[in-house]
């Protein structure tokens, strides 16, 4: 671990982002260009004090997981995001393995949606990043591990708790879009790639899945209306729109509802519930808590 380099890699990379850049405005008085520790710690979830230990070439050594997060919330790209593990003193993760380092020009987009529910899901339905809204909407999973990081996974595998945000008339067509959007990632990806280790995985497990899989159906949707159901607020009804990376590894799914309608109030409902909520959850001792 090169500590020294460390630091100043951090601090060169922090100085370079502003606050429009994630999201922040940048306020009346601010003697800084860029950003400060302390928003870049509250991006990260991690204590101010550990993330000025790191720029100041002190404390332990950071995990893996907490460079994800900051390599997410630094905007580095792919090279950037090993440069950093390296110096850290990590491998560089694999990148022929499934990706999860959000691409950057997705990642800004999704700072700058503060009023609608958005996420960056990977193409095995990952979450690899969320605003507020979509947590308080769909849960906070971005931080969850192995099999059930993939939302298609969960959803056959642990259906009664990740269809719960769907109504019982709308699941058999979202389990069918998922399979389809799963199929067309495996013939992207290839017979030997993790999309069809899941996909076998699934064919084993789930018998709902197995008998979706030999429809053969194959597809992406890059919008649609949806009706999701918040067990507070009830049916929100929204419209999804997807923008996808140019290899298709990744998709900013954006949900918005119609201007002056009963979602648009029920969404701001959603932002005060949500932020209640997050304000109220219990930080971790060690400073960090994944997102």
């Amino acid at each position: 671990m090169d500590r020294s380099a460390l630091a100043s890699f951090l601090r060169v990379r922090r100085e370079a982002l502003r606050p429009n850049d994630v999201g922040l405005s940048p306020g009346i008085r601010r003697r800084v260009a860029g950003l400060r520790r302390e928003e870049v710690a509250h991006l990260a979830s991690m204590s101010v004090d550990y993330y000025s230990r790191l720029e100041r070439g002190q404390g332990a050594q950071p995990s893996q997981q907490m460079l994800t997060v900051l390599a997410r919330v630094l905007h580095l790209s792919l090279d950037e995001r090993d440069y950093l593990y390296r110096l850290a003193g990590h491998h560089a993760p694999d990148r022929a393995s499934g990706d999860a380092h959000v691409a950057p020009r997705l990642q800004r987009i999704l700072n700058r949606l503060a009023d609608t529910p958005a996420l960056v899901l990977s193409d095995l339905a990952e979450t690899l990043s969320q605003n507020h809204l979509a947590a308080a909407l769909f849960g906070d999973v971005a931080g969850l591990r192995g099999l059930e990081r993939s939302g298609v996974a969960r959803w056959f595998l642990q259906s009664e708790h990740e269809r719960r945000v769907y109504r019982e008339q709308d699941r058999n067509r979202q389990g069918r879009a998922l399979v389809a959007a799963l199929r067309a990632t495996v013939g992207r990806r290839g017979p030997a790639s993790p999309a069809a280790e899941l996909a076998e995985e699934l064919r084993r497990r789930s018998e709902e899945f197995s008998r979706l899989w030999d429809l053969q159906e194959v597809g992406t949707r890059y919008e649609d209306h949806k009706v999701l159901v918040h067990p507070e607020l009830g049916p929100i009804e929204l419209d999804c729109q997807a923008l996808s990376t140019e290899d298709q590894s990744q998709t900013l799914l954006v949900f918005t509802a119609a201007p002056r309608s009963a979602a648009e109030e029920q969404l701001a409902l959603l932002s005060v519930l949500g932020r209640a909520r997050f304000a109220a959850a219990p930080g971790d001792d060690g400073g960090f808590m994944a997102r």
